[in-house]
């Protein structure tokens, strides 16, 4: 299902540049500790699925893991910098195609994109593959995503040109978060914590949703106004919450995988 990427010798870009070092091991760190919860949570898929970030100080590069390497086996040390023509300018190893195809293009178009997690996690892909919108306004959590989602219904195969990634990040606008009709789900953020927490909640939004819905039934939206009360609330202080919880998934895999931050 993946396809190895065979990009170009890579120019010097690093060697000379005034990147802050210890911002840059930070995000490595941060990043790697998302792709291993999200295997610890059953997010991920063979070593398919993507998560990558803008490398701080720079608006040209970009982290994401290596292909061939499940997301339990990602390290700080092992992630990749690309930039967007293709060129792996640090690491060892090549990105899987569609990776680049589709995170290269929406870091590059879409520049609040900082952090862009794309996954084929069960319960969102599931939800995904259904005639009409995705998410009911049914559940709590779900409205945290109230407004901040869309659908791109346009399902084209796999990325593995520049088209369909322009496509797909053209497809974004303002929305955080993207229901891939017959394919999955991406998340951006303008930080990993931010997209690490989108990631997680709507996952378990969608969880929750699918129970209800697998009683028969019928769902009990929220109405539209304490929906959007609600999501207000929520995101008051989403971003401070967005960064607790990337430290308490660190201090998890502190005691339980020390070898991420590698």
């Amino acid at each position: 299902m993946a396809h190895s990427l065979a990009p170009p010798a890579a120019p010097a870009i690093l060697r000379n540049s005034n990147l802050d070092a210890a911002a840059v091991q930070q995000a490595r760190i941060d990043l790697a500790a998302c792709f291993r919860m999200a295997a610890k949570l059953g997010l991920h898929e063979g070593i398919c699925n993507h998560l990558s970030a803008m490398v701080p100080g720079r608006d040209d590069l970009f982290l994401v893991n290596p292909y061939g390497w499940g997301f339990a086996e990602v390290t700080a040390s092992r992630l990749l910098v690309c930039d967007f023509h293709g060129h792996v300018v640090a690491g060892e190893g090549v990105p899987e195609a569609t990776a680049f195809y589709i995170h290269a293009r929406v870091h590059k178009n879409v520049p609040r994109a900082r952090a862009c997690f794309h996954t084929h996690m069960p319960n969102a892909t599931a939800l995904a593959m259904l005639e009409g919108p995705p998410l009911v306004w049914a559940g709590q959590t779900a409205l945290k995503f109230y407004g901040r989602t869309m659908v791109d219904e346009e399902y084209a195969g796999l990325a593995l040109d520049e088209v369909e990634g322009d496509r797909i990040a053209a497809s974004i606008g303002d929305a955080d978060i993207v229901f891939m009709k017959n394919h999955g789900i991406m998340v951006v953020g303008p930080t990993i914590a931010e997209a690490w927490d989108d990631l997680y909640y709507l996952e378990r939004a969608c969880e929750a949703q699918r129970l209800a819905m697998s009683t028969g039934r019928t769902l009990k939206p929220v109405p539209p106004a304490m929906a959007e009360k609600t999501y207000l609330q929520m995101r008051e202080g989403d971003r401070e919450s967005a960064r607790l919880h990337l430290e308490s998934i660190k201090r998890i895999l502190a005691q339980e995988a020390p070898g991420f931050a590698d």
